[in-house]
């Protein structure tokens, strides 16, 4: 905050925050609570806060990613039912996970 109670905003977000959005997202909860949390951690390191709008879209796009890449309960699962090779349990615990063949995504109803 300066002297005149204005919070400053920043352009570009430090990669740590954008870390620690994407870790705070995943206790779940309104992206509000999230931006207030992340707000405290930047004053904390000393770097500017993100805005609402930053703060939202990192959240909205962590979130895509999080619903599009299977967990790794659905991975052993595909594994233990040959539908998926037994590489991409460590590949899905890198989080570089390949999508699976689109005939194993029909034939198991995904």
């Amino acid at each position: 905050m300066n002297a005149s109670g204005v919070t400053h905003a920043a352009p570009r977000i430090d990669p740590r925050l954008v870390f620690v959005i994407e870790r705070l997202d995943r206790l779940g909860g309104p992206i509000a609570d999230t931006n207030r949390r992340v707000g405290v951690v930047a004053e904390w390191l000393g770097v500017p806060r993100p805005s609402y709008e930053q703060v939202r879209t990192i959240v909205h796009a962590a979130r895509k990613r999080r619903l599009a890449s299977p967990g790794i309960g659905r991975v052993l699962l595909d594994v233990s039912l040959r539908a998926r090779p037994p590489e991409h349990v460590l590949d899905a615990l890198a989080g570089t996970l390949p999508p699976p063949a689109q005939s194993n995504s029909l034939l198991l109803g995904r």
